[in-house]
């Protein structure tokens, strides 16, 4: 495939080129610096994928996403940034998936392989598939039915309205790689799914949410971003 990358910081623009470049899926990499040679570029040359710094001078990425949604054929987008805190938002402008900053070769290619099969692994005809082992037997739980995830060491208890399962994944990651798909850190032991969040409780001081009947408590330095998040949700 072809690919662009577009971020303004130089030093982080060779890097994700290079290692864009190991990829065998990927047959070129063009780079651009700032928004409006991205659209230059654009209107020249079609590429199979789009790698968007968030944070740049001019239009930001999550800017010359909204532009780019209106084309007839947008190209898909994987956000590549050092801010988590934006990971609603790509996932509203329906990015393929978000990759934090710095960037580890395998997690960049499990991007890639998300741009190969042509899925973005959300909604209900794309809504990611995430194995599990009942009783020596491999099924699958779909990620929407998921409420929240618990840590447990370097496992993670994936909640549904039909019980639990255990997946040998650390939560860090499944934060990471869930986040576009509308999962947020609310504790250094918890993520829920934005979707499922009924309510949030404040007393005195203490934030919880209820998810799927389940209070669940928020820390502090959470709570104000989970707010914002779900006031923005459920603006738009």
């Amino acid at each position: 495939m072809k690919v662009l990358v577009v971020d303004d910081e130089r030093p982080a623009l060779d890097e994700l080129a290079y290692l864009l470049g190991q990829d065998p899926r990927v047959a070129e990499v063009l780079t651009c610096d700032s928004a409006t040679e991205t659209l230059r570029v654009l209107q020249e040359i079609e590429v199979d994928a789009l790698f968007l710094d968030v944070q740049m001078p001019g239009l930001s990425g999550l800017e010359l996403a909204q532009v780019l949604a209106r084309f007839k054929e947008p190209p898909p987008i994987v956000f590549v940034t050092a801010h988590e805190e934006h990971a609603v938002e790509a996932f509203e402008l329906r990015a393929v998936d978000y990759v934090l900053k710095p960037v580890r070769a395998d997690r960049l290619a499990e991007a890639v392989r998300r741009i190969a099969d042509g899925a973005s692994d959300r909604g209900p005809a794309g809504d990611l598939q995430v194995p599990v082992e009942l009783g020596g037997v491999t099924r699958f739980v779909a990620r929407s039915t998921i409420s929240h995830v618990e840590a447990q060491g370097d496992y993670a208890r994936l909640h549904t309205a039909d019980g639990s399962h255990l997946v040998r994944v650390p939560l860090s990651q499944l934060e990471e790689e869930w986040a576009p798909a509308g999962f947020v850190r609310i504790h250094r032991s918890l993520l829920v799914s934005l979707a499922h969040v009924d309510e949030v409780r404040m007393d005195a001081g203490r934030c919880t949410v209820v998810v799927a009947e389940a209070e669940l408590q928020v820390s502090r330095r959470h709570t104000r971003q989970l707010r914002d998040l779900l006031l923005k949700r459920a603006g738009s």
